[in-house]
């Protein structure tokens, strides 16, 4: 367990450097723009890099290049440093800290932080549009899903919203965080799956996997939220409960979202097994997200 453990730390790193290489050439350092300037602070700000990660695994293990596959995957990295930036506005979430510093709005003010997150948006979809080493049509495929996602994920975050202090039931709860985090991990995967031309089927078990990856990290994000510190998460610690969040340790106790989360993660592991995951990245991540403490 420790040695596959220390293999998917390999793989996340190596990930996580193909993705910043991308992305440092997408928004180069401009000297004086305050704008490249922002969007650079929340892009290499130490995030994980976990969902271009899955879109990596994914797209090797149905026989893809890193090649083709690292404009997408840096794709999902914009869309997700947008949401973030966005999330932590004042109208939002009001959050302070993001990684272990300062939000984007409170280092160059909210205004410039509404643009920075929407040009990262609309570098996004431009990565992708314009990446020659993927055919028309399936670049035409990859924006589709792409832009259902990222509405999905606006859709999650206003129902994220709306559920402040009111009583949300489990399904509803799932619902919001379908949309609001599983939906950009699930694109994720099955780009990956689609870049390596895989078969409808191994899609649809792709697909599968990124539902309950996603769903996966959301339940542990929230139990992180109650038993974690600040200084461990990088962010404001407790801010379910501050905001009256809908929150799994809410809904339905932090045993049983607990005991959920282990139930979610076996079911990834067998799609993984499914999907055909030889080098057992797919299967660890599922594992990684069940013990990861940040």
């Amino acid at each position: 367990m420790q040695d596959s453990m220390n293999e998917l730390s390999s793989f996340f790193a190596e990930a996580a450097g193909l993705t910043d290489a991308q992305l440092d050439r997408l928004v180069p350092e401009a000297d004086g723009n305050e704008l490249a300037a922002a969007m650079r602070w929340s892009l290499f700000a130490g995030g994980k890099r976990f969902r271009p990660a899955m879109l990596l695994a994914a797209g090797r293990v149905c026989g893809a290049t890193d090649q083709d596959l690292i404009s997408s995957a840096a794709s999902v990295e914009l869309i997700h440093t947008y949401s973030l930036i966005h999330d932590d506005l004042p109208s939002m979430d009001d959050d302070d800290l993001r990684r272990g510093r300062e939000t984007c709005h409170k280092r160059f003010g909210e205004a410039t932080a509404i643009l920075a997150g929407d040009a990262l948006q609309a570098l996004a979809f431009q990565t992708i549009a314009t990446d020659e080493r993927l055919n028309a049509d399936l670049r035409v495929t990859l924006l589709s899903e792409l832009g259902d996602a990222a509405a999905c994920m606006v859709k999650g975050q206003h129902l994220d919203l709306e559920s402040e202090g009111k009583e949300v039931d489990l399904a509803e709860l799932e619902r919001i965080h379908r949309n609001k985090t599983g939906a950009l991990i699930r694109f994720a995967v099955v780009a990956g799956a689609r870049i390596a031309d895989a078969d409808d089927g191994k899609i649809e078990v792709a697909a599968r996997y990124g539902e309950k990856i996603g769903l996966l990290f959301q339940i542990v994000d929230d139990i992180l939220d109650v038993t974690q510190t600040t200084e461990s998460l990088g962010k404001t610690a407790g801010k379910d409960e501050t905001s009256s969040k809908a929150a799994y340790p809410k809904i339905v106790g932090l045993e049983t979202a607990r005991q959920l989360a282990e139930t979610i993660s076996r079911e990834a592991a067998e799609l993984a097994a499914e999907l055909g995951d030889n080098d057992g990245v797919l299967t660890e991540a599922a594992e990684y997200l069940l013990r990861r403490q940040s």
